[in-house]
């Protein structure tokens, strides 16, 4: 049965491609929303290019008809544009008001035809519950959405024969056990006749076996890892066939840390890269970073001190050695490592370089779209976040720009992913994690 969807303006602001993503149904856009669009145009952050784009296609389609009775969409539905006269009920305060202008014009369409489900598509948790509340079927935009519950944790454990782990250390390769395991997937075979006998793994790139990782004994840039999931990190950040790595984990697991202490390696130790790249969300992303005075690096400074922090750390510096100045900057002054901010990536080609995109949880999927068609050849780029702590409002744990990049290349040789668990930054840290 086909259906009306009625569109809320934060549904187009999130993706523009909303507008097709209803497959054969009528897609419904209330006036309100456009002159709700009309107020973000002009602005140069992502939310005034998604408005842009929204009503450049608008005005595509209404070169192909009467946007009022409706435009074939190429999806096999319709468009139109629809508004309402229509009071709302005394006890909603504010009628006038965009967002219950938006509601009084879904409830209007579904009157039209009672046989035909009309469906409020928004992502304002508040009007959702307005909605239902005057009769309206409502619904979150989950074009992506993923239950972090589901998310691909990046590695699994297996019992094995103890002859397995023998033979993967002789021969430096194993067959791939029977099971569903992607591309690149770390594993830790057990001893199935004696459990505290292990082995840390992964599967091969091409799929067909599994291979030994490598054991940091004399760690990377002064970093051991500390448990299992370290392990597997450092590996897939030091790997150069690995051109995109995803880091998943609570708040003091590391992901940070051992992000640019293998960027320093590959880029300082082993010349691979030619620049180490580190860049966080301005939150939002695109917002300009303002009219203080200084250069870049002295506007970023209040978004970037984790990084600076990290360095230092890496660094090792003594009380006597940041006294006599000695510090972080060194490394930036030689242009080893580089802050950038994300605001004007659009149009750029960053090849040869490590990059990193620190608090990834907090950009929508177009955004990780747009930066990873930014990186050229020899690049080598990593994400790392925490889905639990999102500040952007526009996105939430389970539609966020990095756990879909989690679940869309999960499957791919050229990406890796690893979820971490075990908190390391601190004993209190840990337990402020767990219990708060």
């Amino acid at each position: 049965m086909r259906k009306n969807f009625v569109l809320d303006t934060n549904v187009l602001l999130h993706d523009p491609s909303a507008l097709n993503s209803f497959g054969d149904n009528t897609v419904c856009i209330p006036i309100n929303v456009i002159e709700e669009l009309d107020q973000f145009k002009k602005d140069m952050s992502e939310l005034g290019r998604n408005a842009r784009q929204v009503c450049r296609m608008l005005d595509e389609y209404r070169t192909l008809g009467n946007l009022r009775e409706g435009v074939a969409l190429p999806s096999g539905g319709r468009l139109l544009v629809a508004f309402s006269e229509r009071p709302l009920p005394k006890m909603i305060a504010n009628g006038d008001h965009p967002d219950n202008r938006i509601v009084a014009t879904a409830l209007d369409i579904s009157r039209i035809d009672p046989q035909m489900p009309t469906i409020f598509v928004t992502k304002d948790t508040n009007l959702r519950i307005r909605a239902d509340v005057l009769g309206l079927t409502a619904e979150d935009y989950d074009q992506e959405r993923i239950e972090l519950e589901d998310l691909y944790p990046g590695a699994s454990e297996l019992d094995v024969h103890p002859d397995a782990i023998r033979q993967l250390y002789a021969d430096g390769r194993l067959e791939r056990p029977a099971g569903d395991y992607f591309k690149n997937e770390y594993l830790m075979l057990r001893d199935e006749s004696n459990p505290t006998r292990t082995a840390l793994c992964r599967v091969s790139t091409d799929g067909e076996a599994i291979e030994p990782i490598t054991h940091f004994r004399d760690g990377v840039w002064g970093i051991r890892p500390r448990n299992r999931e370290q392990h597997f990190a450092l590996d897939l950040l030091l790997r150069d066939d690995i051109k995109m790595a995803t880091l998943v984990g609570k708040a003091g697991t590391g992901k940070t840390l051992l992000a640019i202490a293998a960027g320093l390696q590959k880029t300082t130790e082993e010349s691979v890269y030619a620049k180490l790249l580190v860049s966080r969300p301005i939150f939002p992303l695109g917002r300009d970073i303002g009219y203080l005075p200084g250069d870049i690096e002295e506007k970023l400074n209040p978004w970037m001190q984790p990084i600076y922090d990290n360095v230092e750390f890496l660094l090792g510096l003594s009380k006597q050695d940041k006294k006599s100045g000695r510090g972080y900057h060194e490394l930036f002054d030689l242009g080893i490592i580089a802050i950038e901010p994300l605001t004007y990536i659009r149009g750029r080609s960053i090849p040869s370089q490590y990059m990193i995109i620190d608090e990834a949880q907090n950009l929508t999927p177009h955004e990780v779209k747009t930066i990873l068609t930014r990186v050229g050849h020899g690049t080598k780029i990593v994400f790392t976040g925490d889905p639990y702590q999102i500040d952007n409002p526009y996105v939430d744990s389970v539609n966020n720009g990095l756990t879909y990049l989690v679940e869309k290349f999960k499957q791919e040789g050229i990406a890796g992913h690893v979820t971490l668990y075990k908190g390391e930054r601190s004993d209190l840290a840990e337990l402020a994690a767990n219990l708060l």
